[in-house]
């Protein structure tokens, strides 16, 4: 089953996909359930209901016509996960625990929905606005002490996830913090697609495109840690909640081709770490985060024009 959250007369409405063009109201077809996902999963049977609700039926409304939204209103936690792939450990250089998540948190002021544009800073606060194509993880099913053997039991569904990242911030301290929370700066979606329906994470593949270049490709096994390990790491510390979100991070780049002029030229990057094969994301781009059996997100990237509204000045990052 396939849940999404889309505009609808200044409210935010669920639909349940019904093939590659169309879906179906939630309103429609169980006026009983909340129009809330989070508060369906609060509910013991809520997703039962709902796929009882939608069996059969036949979508009659086109994706085409409306704009998504994030489908999670009111998040509890929004965790993620730095150094948690191979490949981006070994294109960094830097140590991380092969025991213990890199854990951090987003806000949900920092996600749009899919086809919504994504915001990159002016550059004169800063140039090195990245990608980060990532499995995102939903909780179903609250829990606290959860063993790894029965984690991926509290998984709702999963999602593509877009985890843009502003580097300069990203290292001004040792905190991410900022430069993780950009206004409008990742993304995820299109839907949620429920555990039954998308089976076991690490056999799946997750893949970024820049303007239809393809920059990041990797097994999900290639994660360092898996999803019921960071679920089960997490329990430990609080109570997980139905709707919390885990970006369980991005793989390296890849190593760009040799007419790929943007991809082979550092000179381009501004980053930390300068990496053939990684461009920045930029104004007027289309990127498309793609796990296969799952969907893709697309998003254009479009200018913060939030600076120009607000009257004020732009101070010049000190990075």
């Amino acid at each position: 089953m396939k849940i999404i959250a889309y505009a609808d007369g200044g409210r935010t409405a669920l639909g349940i996909v019904t093939s590659p063009t169309h879906f179906i109201a939630v309103s429609d077809i169980a006026p009983d359930l909340p129009s809330s996902l989070i508060s369906i999963l609060e509910q013991e049977d809520g997703l039962t209901r709902l796929r009882q609700a939608a069996e059969g039926r036949q979508g009659d409304r086109a994706l085409a016509d409306v704009t998504l939204k994030p489908f999670l209103d009111r998040p509890n936690a929004m965790w993620a996960l730095a150094l948690n792939f191979k490949s981006h450990i070994a294109e960094t250089g830097l140590q991380t625990s092969k025991e213990f998540p890199h854990l951090f948190m987003r806000t949900a002021a920092s996600y749009v929905g899919a086809g919504e544009p994504i915001l990159a800073p002016v550059e004169s606060v800063a140039r090195a606005f990245d990608y980060e194509g990532e499995l995102g993880v939903v909780i179903g099913t609250p829990g606290r002490y959860i063993p790894v053997e029965r984690a991926l039991e509290h998984v709702a569904g999963y999602t593509c996830l877009n985890e843009g990242s502003v580097r300069e911030f990203q290292m001004h301290n040792r905190q991410f913090g900022l430069g993780k929370n950009f206004e409008a700066s990742g993304s995820y979606g299109p839907w949620l697609m429920t555990r039954d329906e998308f089976g076991d994470p690490a056999k799946h593949t997750v893949m970024t495109r820049i303007n239809g270049v393809v920059r990041q490709s990797a097994p999900l096994d290639d994660m360092l840690l898996s999803v019921a390990q960071v679920i089960s790491y997490l329990s430990q510390g609080y109570r997980l909640r139905p709707g919390d979100l885990i970006a369980m991070g991005t793989p390296g780049a890849l190593k760009p081709q040799p007419d790929d002029v943007e991809g082979r030229d550092l000179s381009r990057q501004y980053g930390p770490f300068p990496t053939p094969g990684l461009v920045h994301m930029r104004p007027g781009d289309w990127v498309e985060i793609e796990i296969d059996g799952l969907g893709v997100l697309g998003n254009p990237v479009a200018a913060d024009a939030s600076i120009s509204e607000s009257g004020y000045g732009v101070r010049k990052s000190a990075a």
